[in-house]
């Protein structure tokens, strides 16, 4: 697997719907989206009350007196084709969260696996500078032996400081 550190910021299908960029989906969110604004249950209050006081009081002709049968089959109709869009918006938000679960597993899998890379580059670091320090300390022991054969009281294995 080839490591992308910017994939999650990339497009994935979270950013394309379910079915697809139709103008039929796209309407159908919005209209759900709308069903459950107070813009339109305010607006359909009203629609209903002026319709109910036009037909219940005889300053006009009355084109669907009490019971009100047209009014309520306004509404069935109204809820028949809002159930399906409604369900439809669910079901494309659905997917999109879905996919957006799964972008941010991959995403949280391939940080993990770079730590673990990093972790071990690390250690195989930390190991190579404790390698290089038991050798540096072996060294300084033969050349103080070295110098302690030849007689110097003394042998400074760094060098001073240039003028």
């Amino acid at each position: 697997m080839t490591h992308d550190p910017l994939r999650h910021r990339r497009e994935h299908v979270k950013d394309t719907t379910t079915f697809g960029d139709s103008r039929f989906g796209v309407l159908a969110e919005r209209f759900a989206r709308f069903f459950g604004t107070p813009k339109f249950i305010i607006g359909q209050t009203l629609i209903v009350a002026v319709w109910i006081a036009l037909n219940g009081l005889a300053l006009v002709h009355h084109w669907d007196p009490y019971p009100f049968i047209l009014l309520n089959l306004l509404f069935s109709t109204q809820a028949a084709y809002a159930a399906p869009l409604i369900l439809l918006a669910q079901t494309r938000q659905t997917e999109r969260d879905k996919a957006s679960a799964e972008a941010d597993a991959h995403h949280r899998e391939d940080v993990a696996a770079r730590q673990r890379q990093l972790i071990e580059e690390n250690t195989e670091l930390t190991m190579e500078v404790k390698r290089n320090t038991d050798l540096l300390e072996e060294l300084h022991r033969h050349v103080t032996a070295i110098g302690a054969h030849l007689g110097v009281a003394s042998i400074d294995v760094v060098p001073e400081a240039g003028p």
